[in-house]
């Protein structure tokens, strides 16, 4: 997993009476309710301080939910340090791992740093201390994808993840991370065009347009093409995908933090 440039915000103030207050602004929708990994975030770490919260929280939704880019994910991992820190609770980085790790197998990895091996759900960390620096052309197709719905309708390939691992681990012992970005490999893709297949259909018709090879992002809905030397300038394709499909686009980089 990477993180990129491309994030949510969220703005920490003091309450005039106890509880979360969770508001939603910016140019996507999430719940504000309990549901919110947000509110389960700041709810355990009051749990584990003993004192009940009293907090105003405005998330800015930058980022569409349901697009398989890990941002409720990482608004979880933003709430755990950003309480931990307005109100000075001083929790040391392995207790904030725990309460992620009870939060979501994504929300471990945005504690740390910036690419990682992520294995078992997702939990089992391994950093990867190479810096690799790329851009990548994102494609929002508008359509939210249940990881819940995914994850059901996954079939295993075991000969298929033998194969496509060790080729992923021959070129991470090399330190060939642009090997491994050429791979282009997402086991979670028929599941996911099984249930929407209008993503596959889009796929196909963009990687006709030569933007290739187009890749599924986690569970879905986003497509993603990283930039390889040679490439036209993605911002080329921008104005095409929203005229000929409807899709908004977002070119983004590698994160240093």
């Amino acid at each position: 997993m990477a993180k990129v440039d491309w994030y949510d915000n969220l703005l920490f103030e003091h309450a005039e009476q106890d509880g979360i207050d969770l508001l939603c602004q910016g140019s996507y929708w999430a719940p504000t309710s309990n549901e919110n990994l947000i509110y389960k975030a700041i709810t355990k770490l009051c749990e584990i301080i003993g004192k009940p919260p009293k907090i105003k929280i405005t998330l800015t939704k930058n980022i569409p939910a349901g697009s398989g880019l890990g941002s409720a994910s990482s608004d979880a991992a933003a709430a755990l340090i950003g309480y931990n820190k307005f109100e000075n609770l001083n929790l040391p980085i392995k207790t904030l791992t725990i309460l992620a790790t009870q939060l979501g197998s994504d929300v471990p990895f945005f504690l740390g740093g910036t690419l990682a091996l992520c294995e078992g759900r997702g939990e089992k960390l391994t950093n990867i201390g190479q810096n690799y620096n790329f851009k990548a052309l994102l494609v929002l197709p508008g359509i939210n994808t249940s990881t819940k719905g995914v994850y059901e309708h996954y079939i295993h390939d075991s000969a298929l993840f033998e194969r496509l691992n060790s080729k992923f681990q021959q070129h991470l012992t090399e330190n060939r991370l642009d090997l491994i970005v050429k791979m282009c490999a997402n086991m979670l893709e028929e599941s996911c065009f099984g249930l929407h297949p209008e993503i596959a259909g889009l796929k196909y018709k963009i990687e006709q347009l030569g933007l290739t090879p187009l890749c599924l992002s986690g569970s879905g809905s986003t497509l993603y093409h990283i930039l390889q030397d040679g490439d036209t300038d993605l911002s080329d394709y921008q104005s095409t995908l929203k005229s000929k499909f409807g899709c908004d686009s977002v070119i983004v980089k590698n994160n240093d933090w």
